[in-house]
């Protein structure tokens, strides 16, 4: 697990499809009131978290425009959107994540293709 520390959030920039989540704390006790031994919880294949940060999205291939040289050239890369936003309760897969953490707090970064589903609660926006 990597450790990092820095004091602002916000100097975390998220390349490409990636998703930086926060994890909800897994449960400790089963339904029947049973208490799960400690690490138990990380073999789950599904958990849950909320979005903290969403990386720019898949970068789209620039056309060769070679020919036509009345275009104005941009060199400035564009992005196809990701679905997930700041604030989304995730449900995402356990494998193919990395746990890091930041100022002694737990976070997750994962791929889009990670991610099964989002809940977005307009209300608490």
């Amino acid at each position: 697990m990597l450790q990092l520390k820095e004091k602002d959030l916000s100097k975390i920039i998220l390349i490409g499809d990636h998703i930086l989540i926060k994890p909800t704390t897994p449960v400790q006790r089963t339904e029947s009131g049973l208490f799960l031994p400690q690490g138990m919880h990380k073999k789950e294949e599904l958990r849950t978290g909320y979005v903290i940060k969403v990386g720019p999205g898949y970068p789209i291939p620039m056309a060769q425009d070679d020919d036509e040289s009345w275009k104005d050239k941009n060199d400035q890369v564009k992005y196809v959107p990701l679905q997930p936003r700041a604030g989304d309760l995730a449900v995402y897969m356990q494998g193919g994540i990395h746990e890091i953490v930041f100022n002694d707090e737990e976070y997750i970064i994962a791929t889009h293709r990670a991610l099964l589903m989002v809940v977005r609660d307009e209300e608490l926006m």
